[in-house]
Formats: structure tokens, sequence, C-alpha cells
């Protein structure tokens, strides 16, 4: 879910008075609720936030996973970002050409370890959405929109 977007809404539907103060603020509760259920929910998966959204989209909309599968899955996602945030995300990445495309083959090579049961099509469009994801995310030298690395 993109919670970030749901709350811009609420906030645009309070301004527009589509809604009033109460209704904003029971809004806001569902959400920080929902919000603490993701953090669990991370926690209980055994992932960083970056590497749960990861894994969110290399398993959305997927054929079941066995947990053998899930647990691949999941050491694909960090392996992934690992080598990522270590070889591919410098300053600047996205205005250079060659540091994209080293990019997009880092995550086909990574994804490329999926579970047999992801078919050449899944594949393809799983790479897409992980590769549009990372570039949208992340500008690059520690800097994302999970913040500074340290």
């Amino acid at each position: 879910m993109d919670y970030q977007a749901r709350f811009e809404q609420m906030i645009a539907e309070y301004n527009k008075g589509a809604i009033n103060v109460e209704m904003l603020f029971e809004q806001l509760i569902t959400l920080a609720q929902e919000l603490i259920e993701e953090e669990q929910r991370a926690i209980a998966e055994q992932l960083t936030e970056e590497e749960l959204t990861v894994f969110d989209l290399l398993t959305r909309s997927t054929v079941e996973l066995t947990e053998a599968e899930k647990n691949k899955v999941k050491s694909i996602s960090k392996k992934l970002l690992k080598k990522l945030k270590q070889e591919k995300l410098v300053l600047d990445w996205r205005k250079r050409e060659q540091s994209r495309a080293g990019v997009k083959i880092a995550v086909k090579d990574i994804l490329d370890e999926l579970p047999e049961c992801y078919t050449e099509a899944i594949y393809k469009q799983k790479c897409e959405t992980v590769y549009q994801h990372i570039y949208e995310s992340y500008q690059g030298d520690g800097n994302s929109i999970y913040g500074v690395a340290a």
C-alpha cells in the first residue's frame, strides 16, 4: 500500500471540506494502526522496510509459494539490495545510461535466481517492477526514500 498517497488524499479531502476533523482523525488513527501492523510484519518476516518492499514486489500477484520458496525470495531481496547498494547505486547513477544499465542488469541477474514457479513472463514483469522501484526510490550515494545510509 502507498501510505503516503493515502495520507495526502486524506489531507486533500479535508482541505476540500469533504470530511470534517473528526473523520480525518479517525482515518489517521486507522492509518497509524496499519503502519504499526506493517512494521510488525517486517519484524515477523525478519526483513528491513526496504527488503520487505522488494519482497512484496516479488511476491505480489504471483503463484502460491511454499515456505521454502518464500525464504528463497527473502534471501534474493536481501542479496539484491546489498549488491545494488555496495556496487551500483553510486552518486547520480540515474543520470548516466551506463549506470542505469548496470543496475538493470544486476536486477535481472539476481532475480534470475527466483524459484522455478516464476514463469518467464512473470520474471520479466518482476524485473521491470523492481527496477522501477529502485529507480524511483534510490537517488544513489546512500540516499533513498528510506533515509541516508550510515
